[in-house]
């Protein structure tokens, strides 16, 4: 494995074949997926797609991507670009580290992982999906030098052992399917996964607006089949969010979907909100 090695993450999701190609990528057994006009793969076949368009709606992931473009994350932004530099191993001393963001939504974590990697001067292959389309399209658009496609989780179109290092932030945690697609062991440790949860004060202030009874996230450490736990970092910030982006900080959280109506309009009716940021990062090999 060289420095000059080709930028190849993706397999067939229907056959399991490596694909290969550029605009079109292709597989040994005639299956052919086109690149769309901005800069992605569908590889999400129809049967595996529960609801016509799954994910979050295109109004959702536009406030999200507003919000996280104002900077208020910028606390989790940089400390994944420093843990990413720092757990990233390649297979081999001359190669770029392949780096899978598995739930990427609309690419600001990613964004952040690049400027990171251009600052230090460190080579990196970055790919990503999500099962929501109009988060991967904003993605691909935003960032040129990564590939991104349309998939799940739970039956990612990537190569077997092809990531050095897995990013899954806030998403549906796929062990099985993230234990294949991380690189083996050997000569050099197993690939590493990069698993980012809420801290336990993470928008308390909005939870105490929200609900009568408010409660902090649980802390736990968990333990997870295939893999060894070697690091972890938090990191904590309060930052004011005025009322023009609460309701897409709101819409960013699985509280959204699980309030009372009369909580979310005490959210709305305020002028802004101060609440703590909290993030844990933590971070497994392969055994």
């Amino acid at each position: 494995m060289s420095k000059n090695e080709p930028f190849a993450p993706w397999q067939c999701p229907l056959c399991g074949d490596k694909l290969t190609g550029d605009s079109t990528l292709k597989c040994t057994k005639g299956h052919c997926f086109d690149r769309a006009k901005e800069g992605y793969w569908h590889l999400l076949p129809v049967q595996s797609m529960r609801t016509k368009a799954p994910g979050d709606s295109k109004e959702m992931v536009a406030a999200r991507r507003a919000f996280l473009n104002a900077g208020y994350y910028g606390i989790f932004g940089r400390a994944l670009g420093e843990l990413c530099l720092e757990y990233g191993l390649p297979a081999a001393p001359d190669a770029p580290l392949h780096l899978l963001d598995a739930g990427c939504g609309e690419g600001w974590y990613d964004r952040c992982i690049a400027q990171a990697f251009a600052e230090k001067g460190s080579r990196v292959q970055l790919a990503g999906f999500d099962i929501a389309k109009p988060a991967v399209r904003l993605a691909a658009k935003a960032l040129l030098t990564a590939q991104y496609a349309v998939a799940s989780s739970f039956s990612q179109p990537v190569r077997t052992g092809w990531a050095d290092l897995l990013l899954n932030c806030f998403s549906p945690f796929a062990r099985e399917e993230f234990l294949r697609v991380l690189r083996p062991g050997g000569l050099r440790p197993g690939g590493r996964m990069i698993y980012v949860v809420p801290g336990a004060d993470h928008l308390y202030e909005m939870k105490a607006v929200l609900y009568e009874k408010p409660y902090k996230n649980p802390v736990q450490q968990v333990e997870y089949e295939g893999f060894c736990p070697i690091g972890e970092r938090e990191v904590t910030d309060t930052i004011t969010v005025p009322a023009a982006q609460l309701e897409a900080l709101f819409a960013m959280t699985p509280y959204y979907w699980k309030t009372p109506r009369d909580g979310a309009q005490r959210l709305k009716a305020l002028p802004e909100l101060t609440t703590k940021i909290s993030f844990r990062f933590l971070v497994f090999e392969k055994e």
